[in-house]
This record gives structure tokens, sequence and C-alpha cells, in this order.
């Protein structure tokens, strides 16, 4: 029996020192440990893609959580099967869990369903809370393009630049670059 790691954050941002360092502890070598730096909402993950190419029959895979291996139920429910089918095992750290016998694949399952869920809930708080902002006159996304003929109309109107800018409501250095960049 080998024992391999799976390590995932979602961004780049994130650490994923805290996890290789549990990973290590229960005796995973440096060289078997596979980590990703992105989403867990689907499987094309190349760390993944690399664990499920390197493990074998009697190999067991830890991870310290539950949703580090994977978000959405029906991947994981996938991913389990998959391992299964090749004779390994996965035993969740933190969860205190393992897809080994029966009963450790049946409460794997129920509790990628609840992280799943828990997800579901999360993304409509988000958006009830963006429609309350949008109704309170919140604006979101990128800010209206500079029109660059009104810089110009205002120019030729023999308006300065910190002027123009005050009344565009834009910096004054992009009213000098519109101006030295661009014809009226």
């Amino acid at each position: 029996m080998r024992l391999f790691g799976y390590a995932r954050v979602s961004t780049s941002q994130q650490s994923l020192d805290v996890q290789v360092k549990a990973l290590k502890a229960e005796g995973v070598r440096a060289n078997r440990i596979f980590t990703d730096k992105e989403s867990g909402s689907h499987v094309n993950r190349e760390g993944l893609q690399m664990l499920r190419l390197k493990v074998e029959e009697g190999d067991v895979i830890l991870v310290k959580k539950l949703d580090r291996l994977g978000r959405d139920t029906a991947d994981m429910i996938q991913l389990i099967k998959e391992f299964d089918n090749m004779g390994v095992a996965i035993r969740f750290l933190d969860d205190g869990i393992s897809t080994e016998g029966t009963m450790g694949k049946m409460v794997v399952t129920i509790l990628s369903a609840v992280a799943q869920a828990e997800r579901q809930r999360i993304l409509e708080r988000t958006n009830e809370g963006r429609l309350e902002a949008k109704a309170k006159g919140i604006k979101f996304g990128r800010k209206p393009t500079v029109n660059r003929a009104k810089v110009w109309d205002l120019r030729g109107q023999g308006m300065g630049a910190t002027e123009i800018a005050k009344q565009l409501k834009i910096g004054r250095s992009t009213v000098y670059k519109i101006l030295e960049s661009d014809q009226p």
C-alpha cells in the first residue's frame, strides 16, 4: 500500500501549505502529493489528472477535507467510483471518513451532496444580495467608457483639462491621454 496525497485551493492567491503539511504528517512522501490551484467545480484539473495516472490497486489517497477533492456531487461520486474500480481508497483526514467499505462510500456520497447544497445556498444568497444592491442603485461591472467626442467638444469650447475632468467625472490624466492620442 502506497500513500498518495491531494491538496487543492480555489485561487492562486491561496496557500496549499496547511494541506500539504497535514499530508506529510500522515506519512505521504512529498513526490506523491498532487496539488491544484483552481476551482473544484470540475474534475479537469492537472494535479488530479496526474494523481489518477499514478495510483494503482491497493493505494490510498489522503485528502485533508472532502471539499478539497471536489464541489460537485456527481463529479465526486464519479471520482470515488473510478478510484474504487481501480482498488484505490480515499481517506478524508479532517472529516474522519474513508471510502474503504460500503458505509464509507455512502457517507462520502451524502457529505458530497450536503457540500453541493451549501454551495448552492451561498450562490443564492450572493445573488439575492446583488439584486438588493441593484435595487438601491449600486452599479456593478466596468465603469462606462469615456465619451471621447465629448472630451474634444468641451476642449473646442475652450475648457481646460481640469474642468473637462470634473464635468465628465473622469481623471484629468484620462483627459490628457485622449487629447494626446486621439484626433477630434
